[in-house]
Order: C-alpha cells, then structure tokens, then sequence
C-alpha cells in the first residue's frame, strides 16, 4: 500500500464521518441556540428543557436524513472492501 492509498483511505473516512454526523450536530447546534435565546428572554432556565429540544431536534434530523446516510455509509464501505485488493499488492 502507497502513501497516498492511506492518505485517501483516510480523507474519505473524516469526510463520510463529517456527513454522516454532521445533520444530527447541526440540528442539535440550532435547537441549543434557539433554546438558550428563548431561556434567556424569559429568565427560565430549567435543564431538562434544552436537553428534550435537543433529543428530540436530533430525532427529527436523524430520521428526516437516514436514507442519505445510511447510503452514504453503504457506498463507502462498498469502496473501502473494494479497495482492499489494491491495499493488499
């Protein structure tokens, strides 16, 4: 195996990771956000409140995006067993 073939294995598993991850994060980062300005404006601030926005936002996006990403997860794991001939040479 080539430097380059470890570099590439590499710089596709940070970017599968970065868009399989990132819409639960991002949902979570919004809520949290509109969460926290909405505590703020009414001087509540209860926990339970921020964690429940959030699991139930991370719910919403994991559901609405889980065809994208578990195509995401198949397609990359159909290339990195495919690629493991080219690795083995």
């Amino acid at each position: 195996m080539t430097t380059d073939g470890a570099i590439e294995l590499m710089r596709n598993m940070l970017l599968v990771i970065a868009q399989v991850a990132g819409p639960a994060l991002l949902s979570a980062l919004v809520v949290g956000l509109l969460v926290g300005v909405l505590q703020t404006a009414t001087q509540v601030n209860e926990a339970s409140i921020s964690f429940v926005t959030k699991l139930l936002g991370v719910t919403v996006a994991l559901i609405a995006g889980g065809p994208y990403v578990l195509a995401k997860l198949i397609d990359y794991t159909r290339n990195t067993i495919g690629s493991i001939t080219e690795i083995v040479r």
